[in-house]
């Protein structure tokens, strides 16, 4: 299955193949959620219908990713989906440490000294999580550029209890670099990667492995029967401490074998020091043989017999040289009162001072570069432990803080431990595209990664979801001291209040616009002349949909109304005026007004036309229209009063007074 091109777990998309093993096949890939390139481990297509592969294939990634250490390649993440089962992991530039020995054959000893040191350091880490690697070997152990050796593969290792057996009934491994109980398909243990690593530490300074045959089988005979040719026979130039400590980790009994890997990390780094020392010691020396103790009775019985031989000898010499006894006296009491009490208390203080080491006053580090740190480390005989860390104040190269701290006249044992921190100079971090991420995802990329600040600024926006980054401060690709803030800018949408179209179908015009108002929506209406009831027809926004504030809504209402009567009720004498004179009649003696002629028009309609009685105060008319009607008022021909007159309310009557 070639899966480059394709992107598995929705995030992981693989760019090229760069390796392969009996188990997986590795791929390089990009994470797209975090912007980094990874290795990608997949299972091999002919195992995925194979349970017990699969099971194995699991545990890899459980065991490794439990494990945190500078030595150790890291594991972000494990998966399947269909048949393609994985393991996400660190990407690490750099040659495995059996391509190096291909290139170069047999190394410096103190290059592999220190590769064999960070290889211990890690299997320490993993022995004490109670982990077992199993299959240590330079294939297995990665170089990068800057010299770091990175265990890899974790693929056989099994989380061990008090009797782990070979994983899955079966021998699992590589043959050259199997230790004898391995070999066997017995117990294997913390031991069992210290055989292995010893085997690649006499690769490395003899350029072959110590053992080699036709076949795997042979070759796992001579690991449980054959002793190695010791490699200072083949590389003359290794010293004599560093042989010494291959030769015990190679050791095909357990019990004589280095029994961690701690034990091992305290001779490897001694030999540094002190490469031709004889500080490696044989196991079996502790060792208890069985052998004859005699009896209580035959010690007393021969201390007797050796005590009267004594006794006999000089009483004779004294019987034959009558002076020299008294000498012997004379010599013996002044040995016991002068000579024995002045070396008893030398020799007391011999021996509280023997072995003690020395004491010596602590340096001041701080502020010096490591070289030269190092350098007087060693000329005072103390142990040296750095560390790195970025630091703002403190140039790079020269160190931030010691362990124990300096005080004048403070002193400490020869080779007490000093841990100092070195500076690795200010911390730089480029910073990266976040816009168009979501903020949740931009915060773990600018803070977890590139251990910036943020200062978030929410704006609205028409155009960009809510919670999405619309614009960053920096821009991408920008030089950024560690710690310091950036700006990202977050859509909180439009920030236009939502409101719900209601339904104002066949309500009035009134009604509709009322409602509609109220969710302070603009209002449009249309005309519509084929209808006579005055309601809403239609509306351009459907009932329940959600629109911004303001939204324009069209509403089509008849514009026709029905034609109603109304009543004008019209008083004479205050209309007319001037006009309102009542004279008596001579011959009935009434009050009338012969002059006026008084006319109503509705709409330039006449609808009263007429010369009032002479006994008439008030006249009433009837008006007919749609809506509002103009309203005139002649007398003689003469237009006196206008007004207007609404026929829409109930009841409509207009009186004019």
């Amino acid at each position: 299955m070639n899966l480059v091109g394709r992107v598995i777990g929705n995030r992981y998309e693989i760019l090229e193949k760069i390796g392969e093993g009996g188990m997986a096949t590795v791929y390089k890939a990009r994470c797209n959620i975090l912007k980094r390139y990874v290795a990608v481990k997949v299972l091999r297509d002919e195992f995925t219908t194979d349970d017990e592969f699969i099971k194995r294939f699991n545990t890899e990634a459980q065991s490794a990713a439990s494990l945190t250490h500078p030595n150790i390649v890291s594991i972000y993440d494990v998966g399947h989906e269909e048949n393609v089962y994985y393991i996400v992991m660190e990407l690490v530039q750099g040659k495995t440490l059996k391509e190096i020995i291909n290139e170069d054959g047999v190394l410096p000893w103190k290059w592999s000294m220190n590769i064999a040191i960070q290889v211990a350091s890690a299997l320490e880490m993993a022995h004490k999580n109670n982990i077992v690697h199993r299959d240590i070997k330079p294939h297995n152990i990665i170089i990068t550029e800057d010299g770091i050796a990175k265990v890899t593969d974790f693929g056989i290792a099994k989380a061990v209890s008090n009797s782990t057996i070979t994983a899955f009934g079966t021998t699992i491994g590589s043959v050259h670099y199997f230790s004898p109980e391995h070999a066997r398909g017995g117990y294997t243990d913390a031991k069992s990667d210290i055989y292995s690593l010893g085997v690649v530490m006499y690769e490395m300074l003899t350029g072959r492995v110590p053992f080699d045959a036709d076949t795997p089988v042979s070759i796992a005979l001579k690991h449980m029967q054959e002793r190695p040719v010791e490699p200072i026979k083949l590389n003359p130039s290794i010293p004599y401490a560093v042989n010494k400590i291959i030769m015990k980790a190679m050791e095909k009994e357990i019990s004589l074998r280095y029994q961690n890997a701690t034990e091992m990390l305290k001779d490897l780094s001694l030999a540094l020091k002190d490469p031709e020392g004889s500080f490696v010691t044989n196991n079996a020396q502790n060792m208890q043989y069985t052998q004859r103790i005699p009896s209580l009775g035959e010690e007393i019985e021969k201390e007797n017999r050796e005590e009267k031989n004594k006794k006999g000898k000089l009483a004779t010499y004294f019987a034959k040289h009558p002076t020299a006894k008294k000498v012997w006296i004379s010599v013996l009491v002044l040995f016991l009162i002068i000579v024995i009490p002045v070396a008893g208390f030398f020799g007391t203080q011999a021996l509280l001072s023997a072995g003690q080491p020395k004491n010596i006053e602590l340096p001041n580090f701080v502020g010096k570069e490591l070289q030269e740190v190092k350098e007087e480390a060693n000329r005072q005989k103390l142990t040296l432990e750095v560390a790195e860390s970025y630091s703002e104040e403190v140039e790079e190269g020269k160190i931030i803080s010691q362990e124990p701290p300096f005080i004048e006249g403070y002193q400490v044992k020869e080779n007490s431990i000093v841990k100092v921190v070195v500076s690795k100079g200010i911390e730089m971090v480029t910073m990266k595209k976040v816009v168009g991420m979501t903020y949740e995802e931009a915060e773990t990329i600018i803070k977890d990664e590139l251990k910036l600040e943020i200062e978030k600024i929410e704006e609205t926006s028409k155009t960009v979801e809510e919670g999405v980054i619309i614009k960053q401060t920096p821009e991408e690709g920008y030089e950024l001291k560690a710690g310091e803030t950036v700006k990202i800018y977050v859509s909180k949408g439009t920030g236009i209040k939502q409101v719900a179209v209601p339904h104002v179908i066949g309500e009035s015009e009134a009604d509709a616009k009322k409602k509609l108002a109220d969710l302070n929506v603009t209002v449009v209406y249309e005309e519509d002349t084929t209808k006579v009831d005055g309601k809403v027809l239609k509306q351009s926004i459907d009932a329940g949909t959600t629109v911004d504030e303001k939204t324009k809504i069209t509403i089509t209402v008849n514009k026709i109304e029905a034609i109603k009567t109304g009543s004008i009720k019209l008083n004479l004498k205050s209309v007319l005026g001037e006009k309102a004179v009542i004279e008596k009649d001579p011959e009935t003696g009434l009050e009338v007004n012969p002059t006026v002629n008084l006319r109503i028009e509705v709409n330039g309609d006449t609808v009263y036309k007429d010369t009032p009685r002479k006994d008439t105060t008030n006249v009433t008319a009837t008006a007919s229209g749609k809506g509002t009607v103009t309203v005139k008022i002649f007398a003689d021909d003469v237009k006196i009063k206008e007004t207007q007159f609404d026929l829409t309310v109930e009841e409509p009557v207009l009186t004019i007074d």
